[in-house]
């Protein structure tokens, strides 16, 4: 039988403390475990959630688990503020000024306070970079007042660096990663606080924090890293369901509100340097775990990217259709619910034709399409059958080129109809009059558009 959520936080909590023989009553273990459980529990959330630090957790050493138990306790912009029950330990940490979150001075009372920023490199007075660890650092900052009555200052800078390390897609900065960049200060504020060791001791310990931080922080990216695409574009649609606040009401967002996520997203992975995700220091991982975990994260993301545009080029044919016959509207309106009480919805892709064959695509890519993502969403559907009629007609090369014709009405330099006219005539025909089995209430209207291509 399965252990309830907030037990396992309690567990995790209970044996880490136990595995580095700290004496923490019962009660003060289900307070942290209940807060965590609060806040990463949020309704905004569908990636960063409990699931997501059980994962973290497993196989790491106890001082992983307590910061991935809080690695992403805040997620500011995604929960509208602090999480529930944490405001009073985070009010006087970081406040709202113009704006902007501020990071306020630290009293000489919070060395742990003092300690975290000073391994984030940042500095009273500092606007926190939203995406540059404004929320890894808030979520350090809440274990450092929780955990400091319980850990000692070598323990709190290991906590401190393994959140830091989860900070994402960072770059070099004058050839210096940002790990090694990381262990330079971690150095610092070991020494500050432990100066009666000796170099060895105070090499080891620094080697230690950081290497165990890199594997913490690889492991939160992990899905890069997967050997199946397909699995790691479930993780990524979380991500878009997640990210995107209008999405997360299924049958009323707007086909516009759909494809701007997916624009979005695509925008993202597009730019994405596969270099900078997994870290590594000194042997951690190896240079051939390393290499393998990089070539992964390429194919990925380019498997991710042509799924994407894919999805992009179809729901841009739903956006010309609907503003060909109106106004941009529900997608659930011309393409049908994706649940409803009354039974199976009647949904646009029914009474598509069989697509054609033999143009030259990626037949795992179509299998995605047509079997769907592994991970099931609350907001869409895991199989895209729209996606798979459209891709199959007009094969990859021809997808792409109307993907390039689709941001072009995107942006207002080419009209909706303009747009239509660039396509495969038969195509839009049979997805205008399956639409109009769906749309009542543009029916007439987009029986006519069809007859007018």
């Amino acid at each position: 039988m399965a252990i309830a959520t907030i037990n396992r936080f309690i567990a995790l909590f209970d044996q880490s403390f136990s595995a580095l023989s700290i004496a923490v009553d019962m009660a003060q273990t289900e307070r942290l475990a209940v807060l965590v459980h609060q806040a990463m529990n949020s309704k905004t959330r569908t990636y960063h959630t409990a699931g997501h630090v059980f994962a973290m957790c497993e196989g790491m050493k106890p001082l992983q688990v307590l910061a991935a138990l809080f690695h992403d306790a805040v997620y500011y912009q995604l929960d509208a503020g602090y999480p529930a029950g944490t405001q009073h330990l985070l009010d006087d940490i970081a406040r709202v000024e113009h704006g902007e979150l501020v990071l306020q001075p630290v009293a000489d009372t919070e060395p742990a306070l003092a300690l975290c920023a000073a391994i984030f490199n940042f500095k009273p007075g500092q606007t926190l970079p939203l995406y540059g660890g404004m929320n890894e650092f808030l979520s350090a900052a809440l274990a450092m007042r929780l955990l400091r009555p319980h850990l000692n200052p070598a323990q709190l800078i290991a906590v401190a660096a393994c959140i830091e390390a989860t900070i994402p897609f960072r770059a070099p900065v004058a050839g210096i990663t940002a790990v090694d960049a990381m262990a330079q200060r971690v150095r610092q504020q070991t020494q500050l606080h432990s100066p009666q060791w000796d170099d060895d001791a105070l090499n080891a310990a620094v080697h230690q924090t950081v290497c165990d931080a890199v594997v913490l922080a690889n492991r939160d990216v992990g899905g890069f890293g997967k050997a199946d695409p397909g699995a790691f574009l479930s993780t990524t649609w979380l991500l878009i369901d997640e990210s995107n606040a209008p999405l997360s009401n299924p049958g009323v967002y707007s086909v516009q509100d759909y494809r701007s996520a997916l624009v979005r997203m695509a925008g993202f992975l597009e730019h994405l340097d596969a270099s900078t995700i997994f870290q590594h220091y000194h042997s951690t991982p190896s240079t051939d775990a390393l290499a393998h975990l990089r070539g992964a994260a390429q194919r990925n993301i380019a498997f991710a990217c042509d799924f994407l545009n894919a999805k992009i080029t179809s729901i841009a044919i739903i956006e010309a259709l609907a503003l060909c016959t109106g106004t941009d509207c529900p997608v659930s309106m011309f393409l049908g619910d994706m649940h409803n009480e009354d039974g199976a919805p009647d949904r646009a892709q029914d009474f598509l034709p069989p697509a054609p064959t033999g143009r030259a695509l990626n037949p795992a890519l179509l299998a995605v399409f047509e079997k769907g993502r592994s991970v099931q969403t609350s907001n869409d559907l895991t199989v895209s059958p729209l996606t798979a009629f459209t891709y199959q007609t007009m094969g990859a090369q021809e997808t792409l080129q109307a993907l390039s014709q689709a941001h072009a009405m995107f942006d207002g330099t080419l009209s909706p109809k303009a747009f239509l006219q660039t396509l495969d005539p038969a195509m839009v025909r049979a997805i205008s009059q399956a639409c109009a089995r769906i749309a009542l209430s543009r029916a007439q209207s987009l029986q006519a558009l069809a007859q007018s291509l």
